[in-house]
């Protein structure tokens, strides 16, 4: 019997969905035992948001900043795992602080260690430097990552920025002034997602996961643009300084707090609807003389090594 943890956190729902239907194959298997541990914090985050505190968590999120989480099941504990499916949101470029607070707990170290793990995403469409953020923590936890999926929003930048803000705020998962896109990741690449599964029981039966990121990507797992790598890792440049500044010179739950905040989600929405452009013709105008960097970048981030491993 092969037993399988999944673990995850999902404040819209959008999540659960993805990860029940990457393990669908696995769930079906009479050789296969899957356990569920859901993420909850202790002091939980509201959704739908209130713009305070949808831009208040942005310091303790990208500092990456634990806070508490309940326990997980002595009945999940007290089991050996051969494989952990873990799925998580992506806040401000960085894995959702739900997740960064969970792997800091001695609940994580006991279950990850020395055990394969496949993460699985469902986020707007920057990813790729939190997902680096995930292997520092595991590689910290002594767990092995085996493969990566990334489910994302293909609609254009800016209308995504759009339909997010209007889902966070509402909760509502609908058409906003019923002309835009639905927000989130279509409801036809999460359908499609049960693909997947199939794969990863096979490497699990197998007990090889050797190979089994490559199996992910020719089925599709991982969509890159290198437009949206170079914002990542120019927005992660960004972020740091913001987040600096916000938290050496504040305390949390002060008015000054909230005036540093405030600042930043100006700047935030000045970044998108004007510096964001501007970087895309950067972009394109260094394209042709940077094209083997952009290759290999993709290559990388497709994969799951850990640069200088």
């Amino acid at each position: 019997m092969k037993h399988v943890l999944v673990i995850h956190f999902s404040q819209s729902g959008q999540l659960t969905e993805i990860v029940n239907n990457v393990v669908t194959d696995l769930k079906n298997h009479d050789q296969v035992q899957i356990d569920y541990h859901q993420i909850e914090m202790e002091d939980p985050f509201p959704f739908p948001w209130s713009r305070e505190a949808f831009y208040g968590a942005f310091p303790d999120t990208y500092s990456q900043k634990p806070r508490a989480v309940k326990p997980v099941s002595e009945t999940i504990l007290n089991t050996s795992y051969d494989l952990i499916i873990l799925g998580y949101q992506i806040w401000y470029l960085t894995p959702s602080l739900p997740t960064i607070s969970f792997l800091a707990t001695d609940d994580a170290k006991k279950l990850f260690k020395n055990t394969p793990v496949v993460t699985v995403i469902g986020c707007r469409n920057l990813w790729m430097m939190a997902q680096e953020k995930m292997k520092v923590h595991l590689t910290g936890l002594k767990a092995q990552l085996v493969g990566n999926i990334a489910l994302v929003d293909h609609h254009l930048n800016h209308i995504s920025v759009i339909t997010i803000a209007q889902w966070m705020f509402s909760g509502e998962k609908k058409k906003y002034l019923g002309i835009f896109p639905k927000p989130g990741v279509q409801q036809k690449d999460i359908d499609h997602s049960v693909r997947f599964s199939k794969t990863i029981l096979n490497h699990l039966l197998s007990e090889d996961f050797s190979n089994l990121q490559p199996s992910l990507l020719k089925q599709g797992a991982v969509s890159l643009k290198s437009f949206l790598i170079l914002t990542d890792q120019k927005g992660n440049k960004i972020f740091s300084k913001w987040s600096q500044i916000i938290l050496r010179n504040s305390k949390e739950n002060t008015s000054k707090r909230r005036l540093l905040v405030k600042m930043f989600s100006i700047y935030l929405l000045f970044a998108i609807w004007v510096i964001s452009p501007i970087v895309f013709i950067l972009f394109l105008l260094t394209y042709l003389p940077l094209q083997k960097r952009y290759s290999k970048q993709k290559s990388y981030y497709s994969s799951v090594a850990l640069n200088g491993e």
